[in-house]
């Protein structure tokens, strides 16, 4: 992989019991508790989460809606109530990782993916 930050892009690979869709994004490994980094898939940057304190993952765009900077993979993480976010960290406004809804008042959204992990790989669905 190339950093802890930014993995290489994957191919394409479907999960067993999965439909298809889904790419291998990285190990487990790979990505630092409570924390975040960038996959690339074709011409996408997807920031992918590893919400170790919950046992949960997440995949969102990389690219803040705000800056229009690909910046989200190395946001802070963290609930409000029980909703899980990430803060962009230009401007600290935060989005749901599980919806993309901004929860800082703001009418823009982030697309977010299902993420599924086997056997210590990490797998995104895409469209």
């Amino acid at each position: 992989m190339n950093s802890p930050f930014e993995l290489a892009q994957s191919s394409a690979v479907p999960p067993s019991g999965g439909g298809g869709g889904w790419f291998l994004a990285c190990d487990v490994n790979d990505v630092p508790q409570n924390g975040g980094v960038c996959v690339k898939y074709n011409d996408e940057q997807i920031a992918l989460f590893h919400f170790s304190r919950r046992n949960e993952w997440y995949a969102t765009q990389n690219e803040c809606p705000h800056r229009m900077q690909m910046a989200l993979s190395r946001g802070m993480i963290g609930t409000l109530g029980e909703e899980p976010k990430v803060a962009c960290p230009f401007h600290k406004k935060t989005f749901s990782l599980k919806t993309g809804e901004c929860l800082s008042g703001d009418e823009c959204t982030i697309k977010t993916y299902p993420v599924k992990v086997e056997a210590g790989k990490v797998f995104i669905g895409v469209e």
